[in-house]
Protein backbone atom coordinates (compact mmCIF):
# COMPACT_ATOMS: atom_id res chain seq x y z
CA UNK A 1 0.00 0.00 0.00
CA UNK A 2 1.50 3.61 -0.63
CA UNK A 3 2.01 5.61 1.69
CA UNK A 4 0.30 8.14 0.21
CA UNK A 5 -2.76 6.73 0.33
CA UNK A 6 -2.48 6.48 4.16
CA UNK A 7 -2.01 10.27 4.27
CA UNK A 8 -4.35 10.58 2.50
CA UNK A 9 -7.02 8.78 4.20
CA UNK A 10 -6.21 10.01 7.35
CA UNK A 11 -6.11 13.08 6.51
CA UNK A 12 -9.62 13.27 4.90
CA UNK A 13 -11.45 11.85 8.17
CA UNK A 14 -9.00 13.75 10.59
CA UNK A 15 -11.04 15.49 13.14
CA UNK A 16 -14.04 13.80 12.18
CA UNK A 17 -16.44 13.56 15.15
CA UNK A 18 -17.20 9.19 15.89
CA UNK A 19 -20.78 9.71 14.38
CA UNK A 20 -18.87 10.31 11.14
CA UNK A 21 -16.82 7.72 11.28
CA UNK A 22 -19.31 5.46 11.62
CA UNK A 23 -21.21 7.01 8.49
CA UNK A 24 -18.05 6.61 6.59
CA UNK A 25 -17.09 3.19 7.91
CA UNK A 26 -20.86 1.95 7.18
CA UNK A 27 -20.95 3.87 3.46
CA UNK A 28 -17.75 1.77 2.75
CA UNK A 29 -19.10 -1.70 4.11
CA UNK A 30 -23.08 -1.27 2.38
CA UNK A 31 -21.52 0.00 -0.89
CA UNK A 32 -19.34 -3.32 -1.15
CA UNK A 33 -16.97 -1.32 -3.81
CA UNK A 34 -13.51 -3.01 -4.05
CA UNK A 35 -11.85 0.61 -4.14
CA UNK A 36 -13.14 1.36 -0.71
CA UNK A 37 -11.25 -1.54 1.05
CA UNK A 38 -7.63 0.55 0.89
CA UNK A 39 -8.94 2.71 2.86
CA UNK A 40 -10.88 0.46 5.84
CA UNK A 41 -7.37 -1.00 5.93
CA UNK A 42 -5.97 2.27 7.11
CA UNK A 43 -8.70 2.65 9.41
CA UNK A 44 -8.32 -0.27 11.22
CA UNK A 45 -4.59 -0.15 11.24
CA UNK A 46 -5.20 3.41 13.51
CA UNK A 47 -7.50 1.11 15.48
CA UNK A 48 -4.78 -1.43 15.41
CA UNK A 49 -1.88 0.66 16.78
CA UNK A 50 -4.09 2.70 19.34
CA UNK A 51 -5.85 -0.46 20.74
CA UNK A 52 -4.15 -2.18 24.08
CA UNK A 53 -3.39 -5.97 24.13
CA UNK A 54 -6.28 -7.08 25.37
CA UNK A 55 -8.31 -4.86 22.68
CA UNK A 56 -6.61 -6.41 20.11
CA UNK A 57 -7.34 -10.22 21.65
CA UNK A 58 -10.82 -9.13 21.68
CA UNK A 59 -10.52 -7.90 17.69
CA UNK A 60 -8.82 -11.02 17.20
CA UNK A 61 -11.27 -13.46 18.60
CA UNK A 62 -14.66 -11.45 16.69
CA UNK A 63 -12.28 -11.42 13.69
CA UNK A 64 -11.99 -15.47 13.75
CA UNK A 65 -15.61 -16.17 15.16
CA UNK A 66 -16.65 -14.02 11.64
CA UNK A 67 -14.68 -15.85 9.65
CA UNK A 68 -16.29 -19.42 10.60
Amino acid sequence: MNLNLRNAVIHNVSGNTQEELEDTIVDAIHNGEEKMLPGLGVLFEVIWKNSSTEEKQEMLKTLESGLK
